[in-house]
C-alpha cells in the first residue's frame, strides 16, 4: 500500500513523511476540548463545582458511554476489554505494535474536573485531528480509557498482567468490590488474562495529564516533560508506652507514647529534608489511645509514606528514620516498631527518547518546558513495565488537584494535545528505532 498511487486525491489518506515539519500539522481546538470537558463534568457533578465520579458508579458508567460516543465519532473502533478498559482502535498501514495513549475519567470522592479527564479529552482530540485530516499512520493507534485509576490503577494493572485475585475482593468507593465493578462496566473479572499485554505488544505508551502540583503554574511554563513517576512505600508505626493517670504521674516518670510519636514526626521531617533531592515523607494519620484528656497515651499508631524516583533512596530514608526511632524510644522508655504495609508502586522512569521527543515537540510549537518528576501515581507507572513510556504535564492552576478548585485552562489543554499528537507521530516515524 505504501507504493500505491491514489487517483481520487480527495479520498486519499495523508501519510506523514519522515521529514514533515511538526508545525505543519493540525492544531488542537481549545474550544472543542473545553466543550467536551465541560460536558464530561456533568456526570457526577457535585454542589462544590467539582465531580464525585468514583469508579464503577452509575456516574462513571454514564460518562464512559459519553466518551465511547466521542471515540466513535473520532473514527475509532471501540471495545471494552475484560478489565473494563475502553479501547479505541485505529488501523495503521503496517503490521506493527500499536502506539497507545490515554488516561482515566474516574475521580476521587469530591474531586475536580481535570485530573485524568484532560488526558482523555486530549487523546480524543488527537484522534479527532487525525480523522479530520485523514491522516493515517504506519502503526495502529489505540486510545485507552483506563478503569478505576483512583481506586488502585485497576485497569492499567490488569493490562500489564498484575491485577491479582486479592485485589478483586477489595471494596471500591462505589460500594462494589473491584470484581463486581469490572463486571458492571462491561468487563469480565474471570478472564483478566485476556486484557493483559506483554513486553513488545505495545510500541509506546504516552499519557497526557495535569501536573497536580504547582511547579509549572508558579514558573509560568507550558509543558512538563516527566522524567519518571515516584515509587511509594507505606508503613504503620506503632509506639507503645504506658497509660497512666495524668494527674498523679510525675513528668520524670512517664512513658508517654504520644511524646515519642511527636518527636519521631519531627525527626522524619528533618531526615527527609536533610538529603538533597526530591524525596518526600509524610505522616498523614495518627491516633493516640486511650484518647482521654486525663490519661497519658499508652499507645500511638501513625502512618509513614515515603516517595522518590529511586527505591534505594526510599529505603535509605527509612533506615535513617528507623535508627532515629530507636534513640527516641530509648529516651522515653517506649517501644517503636514499623510494620511495612505493602508496596504501593515501584518507581517508573520514562523512556529517554520519549522525553526527548516530547521536549522537541514542545520546542517546535514554541512552548516553554522543563523536565520534572511526577510525585503522584498514574497509569503510566504500570505501562512503563511493558512498553517505552512518556508523560506530558500541563499546568494545574495554583497546584490544586483532587479538589473542586482544580483547574487547567483550555489553552493549556490544547497545548498538551498538540504535543501529544506530535509525540505520537514522531514515534510512528521511527523515533524509538533510532539509537540515543
Amino acid at each position: 500500500m505504501r507504493g500505491a498511487i491514489c487517483v481520487a486525491v480527495l479520498l486519499c489518506p495523508v501519510i506523514i513523511p519522515p521529514q514533515a515539519a511538526a508545525d505543519s500539522l493540525p492544531r488542537a481546538s481549545a474550544v472543542r476540548m473545553e466543550q467536551r470537558i465541560t460536558a464530561l463534568s456533568e456526570f457526577g457533578a457535585n454542589p462544590q463545582g467539582g465531580v464525585s465520579r468514583v469508579a464503577f458508579s452509575q456516574y462513571d458508567i454514564d460518562a464512559r458511554h459519553y466518551v465511547m460516543t466521542l471515540m466513535a465519532q473520532a473514527g475509532l473502533e471501540v471495545s471494552i476489554d475484560t478489565a473494563g478498559n475502553l479501547v479505541g482502535h485505529k488501523a495503521g498501514l503496517e503490521d506493527l505494535p500499536p502506539i497507545v495513549f490515554g488516561s482515566h475519567i474516574d475521580s476521587v470522592p469530591g474531586g475536580g474536573n481535570y485530573d485524568g479527564d484532560v488526558g482523555v479529552i486530549g487523546a480524543l482530540e488527537v484522534a479527532q485531528l487525525l480523522s479530520d485530516g485523514d491522516i493515517i499512520t504506519r502503526h495502529p493507534l489505540q486510545m485507552v480509557v483506563f478503569s478505576d485509576e483512583e481506586g488502585g490503577l485497576t485497569g492499567s494493572r490488569a493490562m500489564v498482567g498484575k491485577l491479582n485475585e486479592a485485589a478483586l475482593s477489595v471494596r471500591s468507593h462505589s460500594g462494589l468490590t473491584i470484581a463486581e465493578g469490572i463486571r458492571a462496566i462491561g468487563g469480565d473479572p474471570g478472564r483478566l488474562e485476556a486484557a493483559a499485554r506483554s513486553p513488545g505488544d505495545i510500541a509506546a505508551f504516552i499519557e497526557l495529564h495535569i501536573e497536580q502540583g504547582g511547579i509549572l503554574d508558579e514558573q509560568g511554563l507550558d509543558i512538563g516533560v516527566v522524567t519518571g513517576i515516584v515509587g511509594i512505600q507505606w508503613w504503620d508505626i506503632v509506639v507503645e508506652g504506658i497509660a497512666n493517670h495524668a494527674g498523679t504521674t510525675p513528668m520524670n516518670n512517664r512513658h508517654d507514647a504520644l511524646l515519642s510519636a511527636a518527636e519521631l514526626m519531627l525527626a522524619i521531617n528533618e531526615i527527609i529534608t536533610s538529603r538533597p533531592g526530591a524525596q518526600v515523607g509524610t505522616v498523614g494519620r495518627i491516633q493516640a489511645e486511650p484518647g482521654a484528656p486525663n490519661v497519658i497515651p499508652g499507645r500511638v499508631t501513625m502512618s509513614l509514606e515515603i516517595r522518590d524516583l529511586s527505591s534505594d533512596v526510599i529505603w535509605a530514608m527509612f533506615r535513617s528514620i528507623e535508627r532515629r526511632a530507636a534513640l527516641i524510644a530509648a529516651d522515653h522508655g517506649t517501644a517503636i516498631r514499623f510494620e511495612h504495609i505493602a508496596l504501593y508502586a515501584e518507581p517508573a522512569l520514562t523512556h529517554p527518547i520519549l522525553r526527548q521527543v516530547i521536549a522537541e515537540a514542545a520546542n517546535t510549537l514554541g512552548l516553554s518546558n522543563i523536565e520534572m518528576p511526577s510525585g503522584a501515581g498514574h497509569d503510566a507507572q504500570d505501562m512503563a513495565q511493558i512498553a517505552p513510556t512518556g508523560m506530558i504535564f500541563v499546568p494545574s492552576q495554583n497546584g490544586i488537584s483532587h479538589a473542586p478548585e482544580e483547574y487547567t485552562s483550555a489553552e493549556d489543554m490544547a497545548n498538551g494535545a498538540d504535543v501529544l499528537l506530535r509525540a505520537v507521530l514522531a514515534v510512528d516515524r521511527g523515533a524509538l528505532e533510532d539509537p540515543l
